[in-house]
């Protein structure tokens, strides 16, 4: 598509992707040399070479894969302003940093900055649709501007309004809350929904029973922090099922140290988990729980938790959860003394839970996750013609997981309307994106000072334990500095 098609199928021109290999990720399965056609904002075929009505632009797909737009069901977008600042943190330290001192100096310009760059990246990446686990929403302006950046950005998006410094059964029960949601969400809007955010302490009191009632009352649905290791365990599941309010509009994200019993009540209620394995793997919450998830019947769906530590984009979430799985059943293999010959978890299932698994969490999957005629158009074009990587492509979904990347995203539709084309970004002021982040960088280095920025970026490192060695090699120990002695 040239500048002028682009412009004219997003004023309503319909568009066919030709000849691609299709992942519907529904009862069609996968489809060979198929096109897609997209009318207005909707899906109107798929198949064999359709007939389609004339003034059609047409895109070829022919060598690439065509697949439903990736759903990300948990992601702090505001912490993108500090992009990789916490890349040695532990979860501790995360803690530390944004709970304890510095989350609240943060101020609404910054969490629009950091929404904006954030969603403006993960469009480019091929992620249509994000939940926005705005936990940095201190007051109602800090909300507002969190949803001012989600409505000016390319992207489907999924407000969870929350409040890290706040006692969630205060504030979602605070006239200036209510009168915020009745602002912003009282009409049913598909581009931008909204939830509450916040996390069960395990309190005997249960004090977040206020906010579950508050949720209950508005009729929203609630994403919390689950199975945290030393933050929220099973006595949060427990409180929450003896109230009533396991029910299964709640995403109960990480979920990576639970019990049996809690995973059966989550499976019992139709709970839903969010997955980050990148987090779980690095941070500490526990070891990625996929395979206590199939196991109970849980439906599953990928996060990638926060660019303040990890890749902000599925293709790295897919591959690192992929892995996980099958190292765990190797190890557990292993201990048993026994050989896995067979992988129990697949790409092409995988390929399911950051598409029409996402959808099943936020409730959309009537509208979005599959390629079906009557669907909204959010679709991803994988194609590269520059990267040996992405030819020849005989397994799709392990091409998907294991070889793509955010270079390889060559076209990418959001409700009918090209945001992304031939790999560049469309109808996008990225410069204008950095320079509020450049501002909120800036400001959050001077309000902490020198000595803090830098000791918040680079932590005390422990010291190294070596396990004694009794193999003694005289000549091999010290050969280095008697030799750089010799030369001196």
């Amino acid at each position: 598509m040239n500048p002028d098609e682009i412009s004219s199928v997003n004023g309503g021109r319909p568009v066919v992707f030709r000849g691609a290999t299709v992942l519907t990720i529904d009862e069609a399965g996968l489809l060979n040399n198929a096109d897609v056609l997209v009318v207005g904002d909707t899906i109107a075929g798929v198949g064999p070479a359709l007939a389609v009505p004339d003034g059609t632009v047409e895109v070829d797909a022919s060598g690439g894969i065509l697949m439903p737009g990736m759903i990300d069901t948990h992601r702090h977008m505001w912490q993108t302003a500090l992009r990789g600042y916490g890349a040695d943190w532990t979860l501790t330290q995360y803690f530390v940093f944004y709970y304890l001192t510095w989350g609240k100096v943060f101020r609404p310009e910054d969490i629009h900055a950091g929404n904006l760059l954030s969603a403006i990246e993960a469009v480019d990446a091929g992620v249509t649709t994000t939940v926005d686990w705005s936990h940095g929403l201190q007051t109602v302006d800090h909300g507002e501007a969190a949803a001012d950046a989600l409505t000016e950005a390319p992207g489907r998006y999924v407000l969870a309004y929350g409040n890290l410094l706040g006692a969630p059964w205060e504030w979602t029960n605070s006239p200036e809350f209510r009168a915020f949601v009745e602002r912003r969400f009282s009409s049913p809007d598909d581009m931008l929904r909204f939830q509450l955010a916040f996390d069960v302490t395990g309190d005997e009191n249960f004090p977040e029973k206020a906010a579950f009632e508050a949720a209950r009352e508005l009729g929203l649905p609630v994403t919390t922090h689950a199975g945290v290791w030393g933050a929220t365990n099973d006595n949060g599941i427990r409180l929450m099922w003896e109230h009533g309010f396991m029910t299964p509009d709640v995403t109960y994200v990480h979920a990576a140290t639970l019990s049996d019993d809690s995973y059966q009540r989550i499976a019992a209620s139709g709970g839903r988990v969010s997955v980050s394995t990148e987090s779980e793997q690095s941070a500490g919450q526990g070891y990625p729980p996929t395979w206590h998830l199939t196991k109970h019947g849980i439906d599953v769906s990928l996060s990638m938790d926060t660019s303040v530590w990890w890749s902000a984009d599925l293709f790295s979430a897919m591959r690192a959860t992929l892995s996980a799985d099958r190292s765990r059943c190797h190890l557990a293999a292993h201990e048993k003394g026994e050989t896995v010959v067979h992988n129990r978890l697949r790409a092409e299932e995988v390929v399911g839970w950051a598409t029409i698994g996402g959808a099943r969490t936020i409730g959309m999957e009537d509208k979005i996750g599959s390629i079906r005629v009557g669907k909204k158009a959010d679709l991803v074009l994988i194609k590269n013609e520059n990267s040996p990587a992405m030819y020849p492509i005989l397994h799709p979904y392990g091409t998907v997981v294991f070889q793509a990347g955010r270079g390889d995203v060559h076209t990418v539709l959001v409700n009918g309307r090209v945001v992304k084309h031939e790999g560049r970004l469309v109808g996008v002021n990225l410069a204008a994106a950095r320079e509020a982040v450049g501002r909120t960088v800036e400001y959050a280095r001077s309000t902490m000072g020198e000595q803090a920025w830098h000791e918040g970026m680079h932590p005390e490192l422990p010291p190294t334990e070596r396990i004694p060695n009794p193999y003694t090699y005289t000549d091999y120990e010290g050969s280095a500095d008697q030799h750089t002695a010799q030369q001196v």
